[in-house]
């Protein structure tokens, strides 16, 4: 094995073989941390200005000043830490089907772990999201019924997912259910690697006030030029 590549974890999942590591950067010479699920790259801490963006776009939607908050996905926490930098938010809820994943912070075996276990408002919940979204049971312990916002970065797209059972989320069937879910005048946030989808955004917006696709650009240090995710942000209606 390369000298700069430690393997922290491995495990197998129902989803597949999920590896955690931590290598030496050379371009940068900084340690970036690696999720990778079976073949595919999962994650990575060089990479982190999209799932900051999606939290920081979904505060600024919104106009409560005690703030709850669900979020589908924990990986290496950025959209965590991100929602949790403001005093606003009062509860998050962060929703994690792989055990292991909850499991690496818990060790404090990745960079955000101790802020995210620190924060007495950050609840770490095992559980399948999709599944807790569409039987309408609880996010977890303590959980309010409904919430401020609900922001999802678990598959890779609206149309690119990690298990095919996942698909019915993005329906409008699926997004309703999150809709029932938030307040008025709620934000429901997702995080995608393709460009904007228009048939996403017009599904969204048979289910929603409104949703807008917004591209998040980043330095790629591994090409020397530019990355880009998208973010959307859909609103509720205001009572």
């Amino acid at each position: 094995m390369n000298v700069h590549i430690e393997e922290l974890d491995r495990k197998f999942t129902d989803l597949g073989e999920i590896v955690l590591r931590r290598r030496l950067e050379p371009t940068l010479l900084v340690d970036v941390y690696e999720v990778k699920l079976g073949d595919e790259y999962l994650m990575s801490s060089l990479f982190t200005a999209s799932e900051t963006a999606l939290a920081e776009l979904t505060l600024a939607a919104l106009e409560d000043s005690a703030l709850d908050i669900v979020v589908g996905g924990l990986g290496l926490g950025y959209t965590a830490y991100a929602t949790l930098s403001t005093a606003r938010v009062r509860s998050l809820y962060v929703i994690e089907a792989v055990p292991e994943v909850i499991d690496w912070h818990q060790r404090h075996l990745v960079p955000l772990a101790a802020a995210l276990t620190g924060d007495r408002r950050c609840h770490l919940v095992q559980g399948d999201f999709f599944a807790t979204v569409a039987a309408e049971t609880s996010f977890g312990p303590g959980a309010p019924d409904r919430v401020h916002a609900v922001i999802v970065d678990i598959d890779h797209t609206p149309r690119h997912h990690l298990h095919p059972r996942h698909a019915a989320f993005y329906s409008s069937d699926g997004l309703r259910r999150v809709a029932t879910r938030l307040h008025p005048g709620g934000v429901f946030a997702l995080w995608s690697d393709d460009p904007p989808d228009s048939d996403f955004v017009a599904t969204a917006r048979e289910v929603f006030a409104s949703c807008e696709a917004q591209i998040i650009n980043f330095p790629n240090p591994l090409t020397g030029g530019e990355s880009s995710n998208t973010v959307y942000i859909s609103r509720t209606g205001h009572a």
